[in-house]
C-alpha cells in the first residue's frame, strides 16, 4: 500500500474477500466492534444498504470500506442510517478514512439521509477525532452497554460513544 493514490468506487461482490478481511482485522483490534467474527458475504451484503457502500482502492488493493445500515424498518426513519468504516491495517494513517467518510457524507445526503450515526469505543480516539472533523457530534455515552465475547478483553464490559451528523441539506423540506 505504498501507493498513496487512492480511488473510490462502489463496493461489488468481487470485493468480498478483501472487505471481509479488513473487517476481521478491525475486529481483531478489540476496539472496533462487539462482533467476534466477520460474517460471510451473503450476511454482510444483506446487512449493508446497496447505496452509499464504497471501497477505497490504493494501487491494486482494497484499502478500506464504508457502508450504511438502516437504524429501523419504520418509514419515519428512512433518512437515518448507522455507518461502519474500516481501514486495512497497512493503510492506516494514509488519509483513507477521511476520503471514505467525506464521500459517504456527500453520497448519503444525495441519497436523502438526514442523519448518520455511529457507535465508537471511547478508546478509539482516532475514529472519534475523524468523525468530529466531518461534523459528527457526541450525543451520548452508553455505559457498560455490552461485554466483549472474544480476545483478551472477553468478559469485560465496554462503553460506547454515540456520535451523529445531521445533514444541512437532506431532510430539510
Amino acid at each position: 500500500m505504498n501507493d498513496h493514490v487512492v480511488s473510490l468506487r462502489p463496493m461489488q461482490a468481487g470485493d468480498a474477500n478483501p472487505v471481509l478481511a479488513i473487517y476481521q482485522a478491525g475486529i481483531d483490534t478489540g476496539h472496533a466492534t462487539f462482533e467476534a467474527q466477520a460474517p460471510d458475504w451473503p450476511t454482510f451484503d444483506a446487512k449493508y444498504l446497496p447505496d452509499c457502500r464504497l471501497v477505497a482502492v490504493a494501487g491494486d488493493a482494497v484499502a478500506g470500506w464504508v457502508g450504511l445500515t438502516p437504524v429501523s424498518s419504520r418509514a419515519v426513519y428512512r433518512g437515518v442510517a448507522e455507518h461502519s468504516i474500516y481501514i486495512a491495517p497497512e493503510a492506516r494513517g494514509m488519509g483513507i478514512g477521511r476520503t471514505l467518510l467525506a464521500a459517504l457524507v456527500a453520497q448519503s445526503e444525495q441519497a436523502g439521509f438526514w442523519t448518520l450515526q455511529t457507535s465508537i469505543f471511547p478508546e478509539n480516539e482516532a475514529s472519534i477525532r475523524l468523525h468530529a472533523d466531518y461534523g459528527f457530534r457526541v450525543v451520548g455515552k452508553r455505559e457498560r452497554i455490552a461485554q466483549m465475547t472474544y480476545g483478551p478483553m472477553a468478559g469485560q464490559w465496554r462503553d460506547t460513544t454515540i456520535m451523529e451528523r445531521r445533514s444541512a441539506i437532506a431532510g430539510q423540506d
